[in-house]
């Protein structure tokens, strides 16, 4: 079998041949084509696609990433370096070919995505869908995911265009990197030395960011540049014509030679093989062993970044490069790995958001499948066409004015709430409810949200009105979502005592990394909370949290602390029903595909059967530590399901997401408990 899919390629290769010969000042220079790269970009989308798709089998594969943004620096900063040399560089130009690379694939997914979220998303996803495909076409995506990012966020696998915000980095890496570049040849500075020194300032930031604000990190572009900026690093060195690395090159070629296979002849091949197989080797580690939660610490994203820069250093010729990266299906994946990353996560999103829960293994084997070949046909049908051959000024500003337009339809329909329209009055009835839990959940700043630490609760309110016993809740946001009930229910007759704080459970013996959504600050919050209950001596103290996220029989620790400084009165509050989507989206789709005159007030469907064994084991648990444990379970479901919907009519909903309870559910479980 042969080693690249010749049409494909020659077409490539021939892709300067369009323009006129690359003398003329006004038309760009390109590099050279390589197969080995767009093999590199094979490995690239199939690590993300792996990991999205089937993330127990492919945990590292989000790294593919990191590999896109080395390429996309390597050959954008190839080009631009050149032409500058040359005195040839048209921004004009550079810009048009961005604009026909990348708009007419991104077109097709946010026009499909708006068509499929049209029958499929109830108005407060449609909304957001709709912000999405404006920042999408604005390329500002990053910053829009950065701005939602939170405790209360929606869950990333029902955001059908989350996937845009690397595209968002890479453009704002397009618009501002020649632009710096130029201005740094007009004044004739060392380019090498301006990318180096912007390189490692980036790296810092993103080192020094994803300590304290791993979100901000994740999105930014200022601590993402380093990564493409390795790409340009190489760029220069590659086209230098001094290559001051020359000389150290072929004395570490000629060691590799006498260690390797004993020869004392340096001819470059050695070092380049061991580049490549060394490069090679990190990018599979990082890929077989990195996880979400050790790509956060910042050093792991040198594994897939360096791994990247040593395979295209190597070369063409390097032996993996030609004999592996080269063959043909790679290449295929390579030459389509633009719309195959764009087309998959809508896919996949969209198939969770249908099936309400992750989908089975054969739907998301299909939707893999499906987007494999929404890819080949875009590339061939779309991309293609539209960027080689005639008219590519029109077709440059005919781009342009779609994406404004699309752009537009997404503004239009996030400001219009999500055309709701769409949907029976009684949907939209039930949609149209909104439940600000910074309202409620943080009253008094008792409650810290993700970015605060222990200190936020010196401002904080303390109730203690003389002739009351005091009441302190203690936990995360299933703690928090308790005290609008037990303010109602209980504050007539006691303080009531907020001290939560979200992704925090009350365990004194907290492991602060696992499982992931634990802060790293959460011991200090613990130990705060404990020396105030300590001074502050509450009559009764009630523990809550989502305990399935937790090594919760570790709780037996808090619990020991708390009697040991006199606290007996200690409720345990087990786990309230869970849905494995958001409870507006299922009580929808139960109305909907049971054909009702009116949505349910109990359901069964969509619940999330696994609690009831862990409430079960809290309840003996409980029993034998001593301490009073109260079930929302017994509450709120009994054999015809749990409660959906509460108020004098029954058309106030329970939880305003997949598990958290609205000011009319927490009331009306807290008045259920028992009586204090």
């Amino acid at each position: 079998m042969g080693n690249t899919p010749s049409r494909e390629i020659d077409l490539i290769k021939n892709d300067n041949q369009h323009y006129p010969p690359p003398h003329k000042s006004e038309h760009l220079t390109h590099p050279k084509y390589r197969a080995d790269i767009d093999g590199l970009r094979a490995i690239a989308v199939l690590s993300v696609v792996g990991f999205h798709a089937f993330p127990f089998w492919v945990k590292g594969g989000f790294i593919g990433v990191d590999i896109f943004f080395v390429i996309s620096g390597f050959l954008i900063s190839t080009i631009i370096f050149d032409n500058l040399e040359r005195n040839s560089f048209s921004f004009v130009e550079f810009y048009g070919r961005r604009i026909k690379r990348i708009f007419p694939a991104l077109l097709l997914v946010l026009i499909a995505s708006f068509a499929f979220g049209w029958f499929l998303l109830l108005p407060d996803e449609y909304k957001q869908l709709g912000k999405h495909i404006a920042a999408g076409a604005g390329f500002i995506s990053n910053f829009v995911f950065w701005n939602e990012s939170g405790y209360f966020d929606n869950a990333a696998v029902t955001k059908p265009l989350l996937h845009l915000w690397s595209l968002g980095i890479e453009e704002q890496f397009y618009i501002i990197w020649p632009l710096l570049l130029w201005a740094a040849w007009k004044r004739k500075f060392n380019l090498l030395t301006v990318t180096i020194v912007i390189a490692i300032v980036s790296f810092a930031l993103n080192i020094k960011g994803i300590r304290t604000d791993a979100a901000a990190t994740f999105y930014s572009p200022q601590t993402r540049f380093w990564e493409l900026l390795t790409g340009s690093i190489l760029a220069y060195i590659k086209i230098d014509k001094q290559n001051i690395f020359a000389k150290y090159k072929q004395k570490l070629d000629t060691w590799l030679g006498a260690v390797i296979i004993h020869t004392p002849e340096a001819d470059g091949n050695t070092l380049h093989n061991v580049q490549s197989l060394l490069g090679a080797a990190l990018i599979g580690t990082g890929i077989l062993i990195i996880t979400k939660e050790q790509f956060l610490t910042g050093m792991w994203a040198l594994l897939p970044t360096l791994g990247a820069v040593l395979i295209i250093s190597a070369g063409a010729q390097a032996w993996l490069n030609r004999v592996v990266l080269s063959r043909r299906v790679l290449v295929w994946f390579g030459l389509i790995s633009f719309p195959l990353y764009l087309w998959h996560w809508p896919l996949l999103s969209f198939a969770r958001i249908v099936e309400s829960e992750t989908p089975a293994r054969e739907i998301r084997i299909t939707a893999v499948f499906v987007s494999i070949l929404l890819a080949w046909l875009t590339y061939i049908l779309v991309e293609k066409p539209i960027r080689f051959g005639k008219y590519g000024n029109a077709k440059t500003i005919t781009l342009i004015v779609l994406m404004v337009i699309v752009g537009y339809v997404g503004y239009n329909t996030y400001k219009r709430d999500g055309l709701g329209f769409r949907f029976p009055k009684i949907i939209q009835e039930l949609t149209q409810y909104t439940y600000d839990y910074k309202i409620e959940y943080l009253e008094g700043y008792c409650f810290l949200t993700p970015e605060q630490d222990y200190t936020a609760f010196n401002s904080c309110e303390t109730p203690n009105e003389k002739g009351k016993k005091s009441i302190l809740l203690w936990g995360d946001s299933h703690a928090a979502h308790l005290y609008p009930g037990y303010k109602a229910t209980f504050s007539e007759k006691f303080n009531i005592v907020q001290r939560a704080a979200s992704g925090c459970p009350p365990i004194l013996d907290i492991e602060l990394n696992t499982p992931p959504i634990i802060r790293p600050h959460c011991k200090k919050i613990n130990d705060y909370i404990f020396e105030f209950i300590k001074n502050e001596k509450p009559n009764k103290v009630v523990l809550a949290a989502k305990w399935d996220l937790y090594d919760w029989k570790k709780i037996e620790v808090t619990i020991i602390a708390l009697k040991k400084i006199g606290i007996t009165d200690i409720d345990l509050i087990g786990p309230v029903p869970q849905w494995t989507d958001t409870l507006s989206k299922l009580l929808y789709l139960y109305f909907k595909s049971h054909r009702l005159n009116k949505v349910p007030q109990r359901m069964t469907f969509g619940l999330n059967q696994n609690l009831i064994k862990l409430e079960l084991s809290l309840s003996d648990f409980s029993n034998q530590l001593g301490v009073n444990y109260v079930s929302p379970f017994k509450i709120l479901c009994n054999e015809a399901g749990c409660i959906t919907m509460l108020g004098e009519t029954g058309d106030t909903i329970i939880s305003w997401d997949s598990e958290h309870l609205t000011n009319i559910g927490s009331v009306f479980l807290v008045s259920k408990f028992p009586n204090n």
